[in-house]
């Protein structure tokens, strides 16, 4: 994690060549929080544009920007990609401290009835876990669904989660679920 007064978005492909050497952080899967958080879509699951998943365009760029590793290299989405993310606290591009951190690709899910990803955490990130983003389809209803299990990544959010770190991530799904329903019906 870094973290800087300046926006960083033009200085993405750097924290993303330095990212793609940093470990997955250590975690046991059980021991983690776990949550799901889902949201329907109007749009029928055939005629979902699978592009907006798969370009990671979740979160709404007031909380976050990023560049994914297979954006910057210009091809598919695979296992093992990278993905540095600039989060903003507060949620003000202008006003906030830009954290920087990264997320590795650990599954590409494509299903009959069900496609997305799951990513980890990498060391220095401030949650430990994995998070996996799907849209379904369950019989007639199309549904967005993020499911992760995480817990603080280091000893400042284990401090402050349950005072800052667990509602800011509840309000961010939130927000990240609006903001891709509005990313697919707007297609």
């Amino acid at each position: 994690m870094k973290i800087f007064l300046i926006d960083q978005k033009h200085k993405l492909p750097e924290h993303l060549d330095r990212l793609k050497s940093v470990s997955i952080m250590s975690y046991e899967q059980a021991k983690l929080k776990e949550q799901v958080s889902t949201i329907e879509l109007a749009q029928n699951f055939k005629k979902v544009n699978r592009k907006i998943l798969f370009d990671y365009r979740i979160f709404p760029q007031r909380i976050m920007t990023f560049l994914t590793q297979w954006r910057y290299e210009n091809r598919e989405i695979r296992q093992g990609d990278t993905i540095v993310q600039q989060v903003y606290i507060p949620p003000l591009i202008d006003f906030s401290q830009k954290i920087i951190f990264g997320v590795r690709i650990k599954e590409v899910i494509d299903e009959t009835n069900r496609f997305g990803f799951s990513y980890e955490t990498l060391e220095g990130h401030v949650e430990r876990g994995i998070s996996t983003f799907t849209m379904e389809q369950g019989g007639d209803r199309t549904i967005f669904k993020i499911h992760t299990f995480s817990t603080p990544g280091n000893i400042l959010t284990k401090l402050i989660g349950p005072v800052f770190s667990r509602p800011y991530q509840s309000y961010c799904t939130k927000a990240a679920l609006r903001n891709f329903r509005t990313n697919v019906e707007s297609e």
